[in-house]
Protein backbone atom coordinates (compact mmCIF):
# COMPACT_ATOMS: atom_id res chain seq x y z
CA UNK A 1 0.00 0.00 0.00
CA UNK A 2 1.51 3.08 -0.89
CA UNK A 3 1.90 5.84 1.81
CA UNK A 4 0.97 8.97 2.29
CA UNK A 5 2.42 12.10 1.25
CA UNK A 6 3.02 15.58 2.56
CA UNK A 7 5.25 18.60 1.73
CA UNK A 8 6.53 20.54 4.40
CA UNK A 9 7.69 24.53 2.80
CA UNK A 10 9.52 26.53 5.45
CA UNK A 11 11.57 29.68 6.00
CA UNK A 12 14.97 28.87 6.35
CA UNK A 13 16.22 32.12 7.15
CA UNK A 14 14.45 31.76 10.52
CA UNK A 15 15.62 29.23 12.97
CA UNK A 16 12.79 27.79 14.43
CA UNK A 17 11.13 27.35 11.55
CA UNK A 18 14.22 25.19 10.29
CA UNK A 19 14.00 23.22 13.35
CA UNK A 20 10.22 22.57 13.28
CA UNK A 21 10.71 21.62 9.93
CA UNK A 22 13.02 18.53 10.93
CA UNK A 23 10.78 17.49 13.81
CA UNK A 24 7.69 17.47 11.27
CA UNK A 25 10.26 15.16 9.07
CA UNK A 26 10.93 13.15 12.20
CA UNK A 27 6.97 13.04 13.21
CA UNK A 28 5.32 11.97 9.66
CA UNK A 29 8.35 9.10 8.77
CA UNK A 30 7.89 7.92 12.26
CA UNK A 31 4.16 7.50 10.94
CA UNK A 32 5.17 6.16 7.87
CA UNK A 33 4.60 9.00 5.68
CA UNK A 34 6.21 10.32 2.35
CA UNK A 35 7.71 13.39 3.29
CA UNK A 36 9.48 16.24 0.78
CA UNK A 37 11.08 19.43 2.45
CA UNK A 38 11.76 22.84 0.65
CA UNK A 39 12.10 26.07 1.31
CA UNK A 40 9.83 29.38 0.22
CA UNK A 41 12.82 30.63 -1.95
CA UNK A 42 11.89 28.78 -4.71
CA UNK A 43 8.10 30.90 -5.13
CA UNK A 44 10.44 34.31 -4.79
CA UNK A 45 10.24 34.88 -8.45
CA UNK A 46 13.10 37.79 -8.65
CA UNK A 47 13.34 41.33 -10.57
CA UNK A 48 13.53 41.90 -13.98
CA UNK A 49 16.22 44.23 -15.41
CA UNK A 50 16.13 46.89 -18.58
CA UNK A 51 19.08 44.56 -19.60
CA UNK A 52 17.30 41.25 -18.99
CA UNK A 53 13.64 42.15 -19.21
CA UNK A 54 12.72 38.28 -19.95
CA UNK A 55 13.29 37.14 -16.37
CA UNK A 56 10.40 34.79 -15.06
CA UNK A 57 9.68 31.06 -14.47
CA UNK A 58 6.30 29.73 -15.98
CA UNK A 59 3.93 29.51 -13.46
CA UNK A 60 3.65 25.50 -13.86
CA UNK A 61 7.25 25.05 -12.92
CA UNK A 62 7.16 26.40 -9.53
CA UNK A 63 6.19 23.51 -7.90
CA UNK A 64 9.33 22.10 -5.56
CA UNK A 65 10.86 18.94 -7.15
CA UNK A 66 8.70 15.73 -4.93
CA UNK A 67 5.57 17.63 -4.45
CA UNK A 68 2.72 17.02 -6.76
CA UNK A 69 -1.04 16.01 -7.14
CA UNK A 70 -1.05 13.32 -4.94
CA UNK A 71 0.50 15.32 -1.83
CA UNK A 72 -2.28 15.20 0.35
CA UNK A 73 -1.78 19.09 1.91
CA UNK A 74 1.80 20.71 2.94
CA UNK A 75 2.51 22.70 6.10
CA UNK A 76 4.30 25.87 5.95
CA UNK A 77 6.18 27.48 8.65
CA UNK A 78 6.95 31.03 8.42
CA UNK A 79 4.99 34.45 7.77
CA UNK A 80 2.95 35.40 5.63
CA UNK A 81 6.23 36.36 3.20
CA UNK A 82 6.86 32.62 3.50
CA UNK A 83 2.48 32.21 2.82
CA UNK A 84 2.59 34.42 -0.32
CA UNK A 85 5.74 32.56 -1.80
CA UNK A 86 4.04 28.85 -1.06
CA UNK A 87 1.19 29.89 -2.61
CA UNK A 88 2.72 30.12 -5.95
CA UNK A 89 4.74 26.82 -5.31
CA UNK A 90 1.97 24.73 -4.86
CA UNK A 91 -1.05 26.60 -7.04
CA UNK A 92 -0.70 24.51 -9.97
CA UNK A 93 -1.56 21.18 -8.36
CA UNK A 94 -4.17 22.36 -5.74
CA UNK A 95 -2.33 21.00 -2.86
CA UNK A 96 -4.34 22.45 0.22
CA UNK A 97 -1.63 24.60 2.59
CA UNK A 98 -1.69 24.76 6.68
CA UNK A 99 -0.02 27.72 7.47
CA UNK A 100 2.27 28.00 10.68
CA UNK A 101 3.19 31.46 12.28
CA UNK A 102 6.87 31.75 12.92
CA UNK A 103 6.90 34.79 12.14
CA UNK A 104 5.62 38.28 13.28
CA UNK A 105 2.17 39.14 11.69
CA UNK A 106 1.07 36.05 10.47
CA UNK A 107 -2.45 37.97 8.98
CA UNK A 108 -2.27 34.30 6.52
CA UNK A 109 -1.67 31.81 8.68
CA UNK A 110 -3.65 29.30 10.62
CA UNK A 111 -2.33 28.66 13.91
CA UNK A 112 0.63 29.22 15.92
CA UNK A 113 3.51 26.59 16.75
CA UNK A 114 2.02 25.78 20.00
CA UNK A 115 -1.00 24.72 18.33
CA UNK A 116 0.79 22.45 15.97
CA UNK A 117 0.75 19.08 17.72
CA UNK A 118 -3.29 19.43 17.66
CA UNK A 119 -3.01 20.50 14.02
CA UNK A 120 -0.83 17.34 13.20
CA UNK A 121 -3.43 14.90 14.55
CA UNK A 122 -6.63 16.95 12.99
CA UNK A 123 -4.69 16.97 9.25
CA UNK A 124 -3.88 12.89 9.60
CA UNK A 125 -7.44 12.14 10.90
CA UNK A 126 -9.11 14.68 7.95
CA UNK A 127 -10.66 16.77 10.01
CA UNK A 128 -10.48 20.23 8.54
CA UNK A 129 -12.03 22.48 6.24
CA UNK A 130 -10.43 23.51 2.67
CA UNK A 131 -11.12 27.55 1.93
CA UNK A 132 -10.05 28.40 -1.60
CA UNK A 133 -8.71 32.15 -2.17
CA UNK A 134 -8.75 33.66 -5.35
CA UNK A 135 -5.22 34.72 -7.01
CA UNK A 136 -4.59 36.85 -10.04
CA UNK A 137 -2.73 36.04 -12.76
CA UNK A 138 -0.31 39.34 -14.12
CA UNK A 139 1.34 39.04 -17.48
CA UNK A 140 4.17 42.21 -18.95
CA UNK A 141 3.43 41.86 -22.57
CA UNK A 142 5.58 44.00 -25.42
CA UNK A 143 4.81 43.72 -28.38
CA UNK A 144 2.60 40.65 -28.44
CA UNK A 145 5.82 38.30 -26.29
CA UNK A 146 4.97 37.86 -23.09
CA UNK A 147 8.36 39.45 -20.34
CA UNK A 148 7.11 38.46 -17.34
CA UNK A 149 4.25 36.41 -15.21
CA UNK A 150 3.41 35.88 -11.65
CA UNK A 151 1.05 34.78 -9.71
CA UNK A 152 -0.41 37.48 -6.50
CA UNK A 153 -2.39 36.09 -3.34
CA UNK A 154 -2.67 39.89 -2.12
CA UNK A 155 -1.90 42.55 -4.97
CA UNK A 156 0.38 43.81 -7.55
CA UNK A 157 1.14 47.34 -7.80
CA UNK A 158 2.55 49.74 -10.84
CA UNK A 159 4.59 52.33 -10.21
CA UNK A 160 6.65 55.47 -10.96
CA UNK A 161 9.81 55.36 -10.13
CA UNK A 162 11.71 57.54 -7.55
CA UNK A 163 12.43 60.59 -8.58
CA UNK A 164 10.26 60.78 -11.29
CA UNK A 165 6.88 62.82 -11.37
CA UNK A 166 3.53 61.82 -10.96
CA UNK A 167 2.56 59.32 -14.01
CA UNK A 168 -0.79 58.82 -16.15
CA UNK A 169 -2.95 55.12 -16.42
CA UNK A 170 -4.89 53.73 -19.14
CA UNK A 171 -7.08 50.97 -17.84
CA UNK A 172 -9.74 48.77 -19.16
CA UNK A 173 -11.36 46.89 -17.06
CA UNK A 174 -13.48 44.05 -19.20
CA UNK A 175 -15.15 45.78 -22.82
CA UNK A 176 -15.63 49.00 -21.09
CA UNK A 177 -14.67 52.03 -22.34
CA UNK A 178 -11.00 53.10 -21.24
CA UNK A 179 -10.73 55.17 -18.47
CA UNK A 180 -7.13 57.79 -17.45
CA UNK A 181 -6.02 57.94 -13.86
CA UNK A 182 -3.17 60.42 -13.06
CA UNK A 183 -1.25 58.76 -10.01
CA UNK A 184 2.00 57.92 -8.47
CA UNK A 185 0.75 54.24 -8.92
CA UNK A 186 -1.84 52.08 -9.24
CA UNK A 187 -2.86 48.53 -7.33
CA UNK A 188 -4.82 45.82 -8.25
CA UNK A 189 -5.84 43.78 -5.17
CA UNK A 190 -7.60 40.46 -4.38
CA UNK A 191 -10.30 40.39 -1.41
CA UNK A 192 -7.28 38.71 0.53
CA UNK A 193 -4.64 41.37 -0.52
CA UNK A 194 -7.44 44.01 0.85
CA UNK A 195 -6.23 44.16 4.21
CA UNK A 196 -2.77 44.58 2.86
CA UNK A 197 -1.14 47.44 0.47
CA UNK A 198 -4.36 48.55 -0.61
CA UNK A 199 -5.82 49.53 2.70
CA UNK A 200 -3.19 51.54 3.79
CA UNK A 201 -3.40 53.16 0.55
CA UNK A 202 -7.28 54.10 0.71
CA UNK A 203 -8.92 50.73 -0.49
CA UNK A 204 -12.23 49.27 1.01
CA UNK A 205 -11.74 45.73 3.19
CA UNK A 206 -14.01 43.04 1.40
CA UNK A 207 -14.15 39.75 2.98
CA UNK A 208 -12.76 36.76 1.58
CA UNK A 209 -15.13 34.74 -0.62
CA UNK A 210 -16.78 38.04 -2.51
CA UNK A 211 -15.30 37.51 -6.40
CA UNK A 212 -14.29 40.72 -7.00
CA UNK A 213 -10.69 43.13 -8.07
CA UNK A 214 -10.31 46.15 -6.29
CA UNK A 215 -8.79 49.07 -8.59
CA UNK A 216 -6.77 51.51 -5.88
CA UNK A 217 -5.22 54.54 -7.45
CA UNK A 218 -2.14 55.40 -5.26
CA UNK A 219 -1.77 59.28 -4.37
CA UNK A 220 -4.11 60.27 -7.26
CA UNK A 221 -4.19 63.48 -8.87
CA UNK A 222 -8.24 63.82 -8.55
CA UNK A 223 -10.19 63.99 -6.25
CA UNK A 224 -12.63 62.08 -8.36
CA UNK A 225 -10.07 59.11 -8.71
CA UNK A 226 -11.14 56.75 -5.95
CA UNK A 227 -11.36 53.11 -5.72
CA UNK A 228 -13.11 50.55 -7.89
CA UNK A 229 -14.58 47.27 -7.12
CA UNK A 230 -15.42 45.02 -9.99
CA UNK A 231 -16.40 41.24 -10.42
CA UNK A 232 -13.34 38.99 -10.97
CA UNK A 233 -14.11 37.71 -14.41
CA UNK A 234 -13.27 40.59 -16.18
CA UNK A 235 -9.50 40.96 -17.18
CA UNK A 236 -7.93 44.16 -16.72
CA UNK A 237 -5.26 45.81 -18.88
CA UNK A 238 -3.00 48.35 -17.79
CA UNK A 239 -1.29 51.04 -20.68
CA UNK A 240 1.20 53.77 -19.58
CA UNK A 241 -0.09 56.84 -20.68
CA UNK A 242 3.95 58.14 -19.68
CA UNK A 243 6.97 58.42 -20.82
CA UNK A 244 9.07 57.02 -18.14
CA UNK A 245 9.73 54.16 -17.07
CA UNK A 246 7.69 52.08 -14.53
CA UNK A 247 7.87 49.13 -11.94
CA UNK A 248 5.89 46.65 -11.34
CA UNK A 249 5.83 44.27 -8.49
CA UNK A 250 3.93 41.00 -7.43
CA UNK A 251 3.01 40.75 -3.49
CA UNK A 252 5.92 42.94 -2.86
CA UNK A 253 8.46 40.64 -3.67
CA UNK A 254 8.89 40.23 -7.07
CA UNK A 255 9.15 42.57 -10.33
CA UNK A 256 9.61 43.76 -13.46
CA UNK A 257 10.63 47.15 -15.43
CA UNK A 258 7.68 48.19 -17.52
CA UNK A 259 8.33 50.72 -20.46
CA UNK A 260 6.22 53.34 -22.41
CA UNK A 261 4.79 50.91 -24.99
CA UNK A 262 4.28 47.25 -22.70
CA UNK A 263 0.98 46.42 -21.30
CA UNK A 264 -0.13 44.78 -18.40
CA UNK A 265 -2.80 42.08 -18.31
CA UNK A 266 -4.43 41.12 -14.75
CA UNK A 267 -7.26 38.40 -14.53
CA UNK A 268 -8.37 35.98 -12.24
CA UNK A 269 -5.95 32.82 -11.93
CA UNK A 270 -7.17 29.64 -12.75
CA UNK A 271 -5.41 28.48 -10.27
CA UNK A 272 -6.82 28.90 -6.13
CA UNK A 273 -5.49 28.74 -2.90
CA UNK A 274 -6.26 26.33 -1.07
CA UNK A 275 -6.14 26.89 2.99
CA UNK A 276 -6.44 24.35 5.65
CA UNK A 277 -9.09 25.65 8.37
CA UNK A 278 -9.26 23.55 11.64
CA UNK A 279 -12.00 25.60 12.73
CA UNK A 280 -14.69 27.74 11.30
CA UNK A 281 -12.71 31.08 9.64
CA UNK A 282 -13.57 34.03 11.70
CA UNK A 283 -12.36 36.76 9.14
CA UNK A 284 -13.58 39.39 11.71
CA UNK A 285 -11.93 38.36 14.76
CA UNK A 286 -8.75 38.80 12.30
CA UNK A 287 -9.49 41.94 11.35
CA UNK A 288 -9.86 43.00 15.53
CA UNK A 289 -6.88 40.52 16.39
CA UNK A 290 -4.29 42.06 13.86
CA UNK A 291 -5.80 45.54 12.73
CA UNK A 292 -7.71 46.88 15.75
CA UNK A 293 -10.78 46.87 13.54
CA UNK A 294 -14.09 47.02 15.70
CA UNK A 295 -12.18 47.92 18.69
CA UNK A 296 -13.98 50.76 20.65
CA UNK A 297 -12.23 53.89 21.03
CA UNK A 298 -14.71 55.82 23.43
CA UNK A 299 -16.03 54.69 26.71
CA UNK A 300 -19.09 53.27 26.71
CA UNK A 301 -22.26 54.82 28.80
CA UNK A 302 -22.08 53.86 32.47
CA UNK A 303 -25.84 52.71 33.92
CA UNK A 304 -24.97 54.94 37.08
CA UNK A 305 -25.88 57.50 35.14
CA UNK A 306 -22.26 59.25 35.35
Amino acid sequence: MRSSKVGIIYNDDKPIACQVAQELDDEFRGRGWEVVLATGAGGILGYATPESPVCHTPIDRLMPPGFDADMKFAIVLGGDGTVLSACRQVAFCNIPLLAVNTGHMGFLTEILLDKLPEAIECLISNNYEIEERTMLRVQILRQGTMLWEALCLNEMVLHREPLTSMCHFEVEVGNHTRVDIAADGLILSTPTGSTAYSLSAGGPVITPGVPVIILVPICPHSLASRSLVFANDQPVTLFPATPNRLILTADGNAGCYVLPDDHVCIEKSPYPVRFVRLRPHEFFHILREKLGWGLPHIAKPSDRGY
